[in-house]
């Protein structure tokens, strides 16, 4: 089966056929590093992420770049309230978006460019627009995309430029512009902002416009066009819109696929900072386990909207419990397994044909659960080849996932005191119950088996001895 991919641009799943055989390139818009990363934030790294392991394991080199914009309106304005020079307020919040992201597993970038380091391609990219009539200036330092000279704007989203509300500014600059839906790619600095916030171009002093950075990082790494741009949903307009629009009438072919993650809500509503009801990440992580946090934001197929709610969390962690469990005993039953075994194992054909189904991780998921049922009976079985089998099943589609327990990532950071202190207690019941069935007091035996099982432990009975294993919901 070939791998099908839904396009934002198209609305209709594609078969990915990649510029380069062998290689696919993806841009990813990464953090405007104004403040600290909530949940919300994290869905698109996630689901990118899935996407670019799932790529390596087909076979494919990837390279893939997540900007950084440190750069912005709202960075001058709050490292100004903070006291503290912009750029010194974005390096703070660079590091709590890559803390938040290593936590989480998510694998560097193969490049992350920052906006301000790419000031000469953005000059470029600007000077060409004006040499091709697409953009113009307004005055020193103002530079402005003209929409209605490119006849296709509006085409990624499907709107009609005069169905469309323009951005909304407060710049005196904007009152010259020559149409309301103009978006700046140069802006004059404003009166009170730091001097070192502004470059010197050809139209002036100032600073770049977010559209213009992407465009020219994106054309930087990637080149005049490439396989996929991807990013939440809610960038969708105006950003990847204008985005499009300019790098195409500078003459550049761009993406050939835009895939967009839907939004983390809650109780309907969409996870933003702004609407006070963003979950900060850090407060997050130090409460829940990083990789109970991954499986909760991957287990809903990327296009999805996520509720996230009261439950969300518990389910997760019950999983994972189950899943490292079942990993944790049949490792200790059959020995370890290599992780070259594990990356280099067939998968399931059912998980890799819900893979190549635009990610549908949830259909991929349910394959890892009947291969756990599976795992499961084979231990209770003894039947220790039926039980490395699954083993070895089970992690390697969870390791696409970003989600092997056995993997350093989560081996290192799990704190077993709880599992340790639980196996204690569960093991003094167990012996407690071997003796009365010993003594041919079935009786005893059953009433303490018939405890754990109340306390959610199931009892599995083998000629090895008793084993015990968390009782699962789902029968699994």
């Amino acid at each position: 089966m070939t791998l099908q991919l839904f396009d934002t641009a198209t609305r209709s799943v594609r078969e990915l056929a990649p510029r380069t055989p062998g290689k696919v390139g993806i841009y990813l818009c990464g953090a405007t590093v104004q403040s600290a990363p909530h949940v919300g934030h994290l869905r698109p790294a996630v689901a990118f992420d899935v996407l670019r392991r799932w790529l390596t394991r087909r076979g494919y080199d990837v390279t893939l770049i997540r900007n950084i914009t440190d750069i912005d309106d709202k960075i001058l304005t709050k490292a100004e309230a903070a006291g503290v020079e912009w750029w010194a307020h974005a390096a703070i919040y660079e590091r709590a978006f890559t803390s938040a992201y290593d936590a989480l597993g998510i694998l560097p970038p193969t490049f992350e460019p920052r906006a301000t380091g790419h000031v000469p391609q953005m000059i470029d990219l600007m000077q060409r627009l004006v040499e091709k009539g697409h953009a113009y200036s307004t005055g020193p330092g103002n530079v402005w995309f003209d929409v209605r000279s490119w006849p296709h704007y509006g085409e990624l989203t499907t709107q009609r430029l005069e169905d469309l509300n323009p951005e909304a500014t407060d710049d005196v600059a904007a009152s010259e512009k020559r149409d309301p839906h103009d978006f700046a790619l140069w802006k004059a600095p404003r009166p009170g902002e730091p001097e070192t916030a502004a470059w010197d171009t050809p139209f002036g002093r100032g600073r770049p416009g977010w559209h213009l950075e992407c465009s020219a990082m994106a054309h930087r790494y990637l080149g005049e066009a490439f396989d996929i741009h991807g990013g939440g949903l809610d960038l969708r307009f105006p950003h990847h819109e204008n985005e499009q629009a300019q790098s195409r009438a500078a003459g550049y072919g761009f993406a050939d696929r835009w895939m967009h993650s839907a939004w983390v809500t809650q109780q309907g509503v969409k996870m933003s900072k702004s609407l006070g009801n963003g979950l900060l990440a850090s407060e997050l992580l130090a409460q829940v386990p990083a990789a109970v946090v991954r499986y909760a934001l991957t287990a809903v197929q990327y296009r999805s909207m996520l509720e996230w709610g009261p439950d969300t969390l518990d389910e997760a962690r019950a999983t994972w419990d189950r899943l490292t469990g079942f990993v944790a005993r049949a490792s200790e039953r059959v020995g370890a397994v290599p992780r070259e075994e594990v990356l280099a194992a067939e998968l399931p054909a059912g998980f890799a044909a819900a893979m190549d189904d635009d990610l549908n991780v949830p259909a991929a998921l349910a394959v890892v659960h009947e291969t756990l049922k599976a795992g499961n009976s084979a231990l209770a079985a003894s039947d220790d080849d039926a039980a490395r089998v699954a083993l070895v099943a089970l992690r390697a589609m969870l390791d696409v996932l970003g989600l092997d327990p056995a993997d350093p990532q989560w081996a290192s950071a799990a704190d077993t005191r709880v599992a340790d202190a639980l196996d204690a207690v569960v093991q003094v019941q167990l012996d407690a119950r071997a003796a009365a069935r010993a003594a041919k007091d079935y009786a005893t035996g059953d009433a303490i088996r018939d405890r754990l099982a109340a306390a959610g432990v199931v009892v599995q009975d083998s000629p090895d001895g008793a084993r015990w294993a968390l009782a699962d919901p789902k029968g699994e």
